[in-house]
C-alpha cells in the first residue's frame, strides 16, 4: 500500500522556495520539514508516474487496481507474474475477444495452461451457387481445460472466464480435467 516511507526526502523542499525572510527562520523551516515529510511520498509517486502504469515495474497492489482499469480476465488469485501478464495482455486481448484465439489465450493467461476449443461455426467460398453451409446447425462452444490438480474452484472460475471471453450469442459448455500424468523412471 502507498504510505509514508521513513527518511524519504522530498524531491522539491518548501523551505528553498519560502521567501527570503524565512530562510533563516528556525521556526518556519521546521514547519515545512513536517510539511515535506507529509508530502515527499506524493512526489516521489508523481515523479515516478510512468512507472505505475507499467505492469511489469508497478507494486503488486496497484498492479491488482490496474487490472480493472484495462479490463484483466482476473479474480485475484493468480500469482503475481500471472497477473502482471494478464494486466500487459488485456489491451491486445480486447481486440480479440469473441474469437477463438482471444478465448484461448484468456485461458492461458488466466490458468497458465492451454485450453482444447472446438466450435460449430465455420467459413468457407464456393464459386458455385448453393454450395454446402460450413459448420453445424446449431452453435455451441466446447472448452476442455487439463490441469495437473483441477478443484471444483477452477471448474467455476473457467465458466465465469468463457461467458465473459465468448462470443455473446454462442451458448458453451466446459470441462476441467486431471491432466494426464507421465511416469518417470
Amino acid at each position: 500500500m502507498r504510505g509514508s516511507v521513513d527518511g524519504l526526502g522530498s524531491s522539491a523542499p518548501i523551505g528553498t522556495m519560502l521567501p527570503a525572510v524565512f530562510a533563516d527562520d528556525d521556526l518556519a523551516q521546521r514547519f515545512v520539514a513536517g510539511l515535506d515529510e507529509v508530502l515527499a511520498p506524493i512526489l516521489n509517486v508523481l515523479d515516478c508516474l510512468d512507472s505505475y502504469f507499467d505492469p511489469a515495474l508497478t507494486p503488486v497492489d496497484f498492479t491488482q487496481w490496474l487490472s480493472t482499469w484495462v479490463g484483466a480476465e482476473t479474480d485475484g488469485t493468480e500469482p503475481e507474474a500471472r497477473l502482471r501478464a494478464a494486466v500487459a495482455a488485456a489491451a491486445g486481448l480486447h481486440r480479440v475477444r469473441g474469437t477463438p484465439r482471444g478465448l484461448s489465450e484468456a485461458v492461458r493467461l488466466a490458468f497458465g495452461v492451454e485450453p482444447e476449443i472446438s466450435e460449430s461455426g465455420g467459413a468457407a467460398w464456393s464459386a458455385r451457387p448453393r454450395g454446402p453451409v460450413p459448420g453445424r446447425p446449431r452453435p455451441h462452444l466446447q472448452v476442455t481445460l487439463r490441469l495437473p490438480d483441477p478443484t471444483p474452484a477452477d471448474t467455476h472460475r473457467l465458466d465465469v472466464l468463457v461467458a465473459a471471453a465468448r462470443p455473446a450469442h454462442m451458448p458453451y459448455t466446459v470441462t476441467v480435467t486431471a491432466a494426464e500424468r507421465t511416469l518417470e523412471r
